[in-house]
């Protein structure tokens, strides 16, 4: 079927329109597949399966190096001065090496150079302009590429089609790709794997999973089938959000389809089970993997260094460790952030850092992760001053810091009440193109108001509306309560019912502020009618609600209704924690009778 017999230009043919994502809970697995059984060459103790675990094994880790472009450009150049000219070809072919680089603003620069020389693009150009247009999110000018084919009187080959299918998939817009695909299927084209892997890969990758177990399984029932790296793209989505089991039992159906698990395929369940805990089923999974003669790579390793970091068992990290230089292999920066990390968690910096400096001595290059990972740690100890020097380090090394950098030195900063840095920080961040997002003007706006500075707090989040960052319920709540403490009930009071409204979800923590703050100004009445309204709105009072209430009602020696309210929370099962009040309380209750 071609674009053109309908009459119609590609955008008319198909509009992309947000679509509302079924949700396909339904379909969830309610049969367990029988697993292959292996007789266990592991103990059940993750401790002592470590001590057995085979040491002939042979690992795969070829991290990229860095990509020099200059030569690449320079040819270009000298390509668009050759007489006679090159081919199309060779032209496509040389923007191709540049967008394997990742280089996409320089190759689509570069061809425009090109096309002002009179070269006229074939498919294959366009595919490769295509396919940069969408890595830079212009997925405008990616369209119009898909008009260029059939203004030159060609049609979108399967290249095309995919390309254009993981741009819109990569650019958060995965609703659109289903209905491309669907409307592709609608005229008759003939997709191929790579093109359903594509799509599913998507929908994983934004938490439809849903979406992509009903696409596998429409793969099935067709012609095309799908291969293990389909499975695998599921199976792997399903262990990232927690689904392990489904994905054990999915890996069996695709054993009971004739498909073998490969190396990617238990990567991806040893991730889901040990990031859970379920060391059992880890141990299985690596003794099925040595009795099929796939080796586990350092990937494998890395995955369990860090569930190990993660539940603070460094002892067992550090023998994944042990293992893999005993067998030759050498540990990737990953292991080494993976053991840092697992150090920090146990506040122990002082071994992160020892873990960072065996890295350097082992000849690999911390990586911006490796930074993030101690400057973290060094802000949650408050020792902020050897977090700068790493920031300081992180820009003489060419590492560009990322968001992740920045928030835990404006977290670490503020909390160690150098906000004047903090600014400083901020500015900074602008000039390397990163914009701060809510989370980090959270922690500067409740720096500002622990520390009174309500002014600044205000501007503050009037600067951030105007940028167009949407304030969430933890700004509002950070703001009430400063306002609260700072003596501005009124300010805080009109925010507060504007949340209400404009429809925001409020939780108990921003009513029990409100409340609160009624009550320390004396308005007591008002705090009993918010209570109510807190109940209107479906938002059920804690503890705290009440345990405010009650205190404030007792100072004032209105008992009566705080043994009302007392009867309440006696009723809901909320009367446990503070044993003072409780005992005032009953000494309350006994007066009144």
């Amino acid at each position: 079927m071609q674009f053109r017999s309908a009459g119609l230009s590609w955008k008319t043919c198909w509009k992309p329109v947000k679509m509302k994502m079924l949700s396909f809970s339904s379909m969830a697995a309610t049969t367990r597949y029988a697993f292959p059984k292996f007789p266990l060459f592991f103990t059940s103790s993750p401790s002592s399966f470590l001590r057995s675990f085979p040491s002939n094994l042979s690992f795969h880790s070829n991290p990229p190096n860095p990509h020099d472009i200059h030569n690449d450009v320079a040819s270009f150049n000298s390509f668009l001065h050759m007489r006679p000219p090159p081919s199309i070809f060779q032209i496509s072919k040389l923007l191709g090496s540049i967008v394997k680089k990742k280089h996409y603003a320089t190759a689509l620069s570069l061809w425009k150079r090109a096309h002002s020389s009179g070269f006229t693009p074939s498919t294959v150009t366009l595919n490769i302009l295509i396919n940069c247009y969408c890595r830079i999110g212009q997925m405008d000018f990616a369209f119009s590429m898909l008009g260029k084919i059939l203004k030159y009187g060609n049609q979108p080959d399967i290249i095309t089609l995919t390309t254009f299918m993981k741009g819109l998939c990569i650019n958060n817009m995965v609703g659109e790709a289903l209905d491309f695909h669907d409307y592709l299927l609608a005229k008759r084209f003939q997709l191929n794997e790579v093109s359903y892997n594509t799509l599913i890969n998507g929908l994983c990758k934004s938490g439809q999973i849903r979406a992509a177990i009903k696409l596998l399984n429409t793969m099935k029932r067709g012609v095309l089938k799908p291969s293990v790296v389909t499975y695998n793209t599921v199976i792997d989505g399903l262990c990232k959000y927690g689904l392990a089991n489904e994905a054990r039992d999915l890996c069996s159906e695709m054993i009971h389809e004739g498909i073998p698990p490969d190396i990617v395929t238990y990567n991806s369940l040893i991730y889901g089970f040990s990031s859970v805990g379920q060391w059992q089923e880890v141990i299985q999974l690596l003794n099925e993997m040595v009795l099929n003669d796939i080796n586990p790579d350092v990937y494998t390793f890395n995955i369990l260094v860090d569930a190990f970091g993660k539940e603070g068992r460094i002892t067992e990290a550090h023998a994944v460790l042990a293992m893999m230089m005993k067998c030759d292999k050498r540990p990737d920066v990953v292991t080494y952030n993976a053991l840092m990390d697992g150090y920090c968690l146990i506040k122990n910096v002082h071994e992160s850092n020892s873990i960072f400096n065996l890295m350097v001595k082992n000849g690999l290059k911390p990586d911006v992760f490796s930074y993030n990972i101690l400057i973290n740690g060094y802000c949650k100890m408050r020792r902020v001053d050897e977090a700068l020097d790493l920031f300081k380090e992180m820009r003489c090394k060419n590492l560009i810091p990322d968001l992740v950098t920045y928030g835990s030195l404006i977290d670490g900063l503020c909390k160690s009440r150098r906000i004047s840095y903090v600014q400083d920080l901020i500015h900074e961040m602008h000039d390397n193109g990163y914009s701060p997002d809510i989370v980090t003007y959270n922690i500067l706006l409740d720096a500002f108001c622990k520390r009174q500075q309500l002014e600044k707090a205000i501007a503050l989040y009037k600067q951030v509306e105007g940028q167009g960052v949407q304030p969430n319920l933890h700004t509002y709540t950070i703001l009430i309560d400063g306002l609260c403490k700072g003596g501005r009930l009124g300010t805080a009071l009109k925010m507060f019912h504007n949340l209400l409204i404009n429809g925001y979800c409020q939780d108990a923590r921003i009513y029990n502020i409100m409340i609160n703050g009624l009550c320390v100004e004396g308005f007591f009445h008002e705090a009993m009618n918010l209570l109510s309204k807190m109940k209107e709105n479906g938002c059920f009072p804690n503890s705290v609600t009440y345990e405010t209430l009650i205190q404030a009602l007792l100072e004032k020696g209105e008992n009566e209704k705080g043994k009302k309210l007392l009867l309440e929370m006696v009723a809901r099962g909320l009367l446990k924690r503070n044993l003072l009040l409780k005992l005032k309380l009953i000494f309350a209750s006994f007066c009144l009778e």
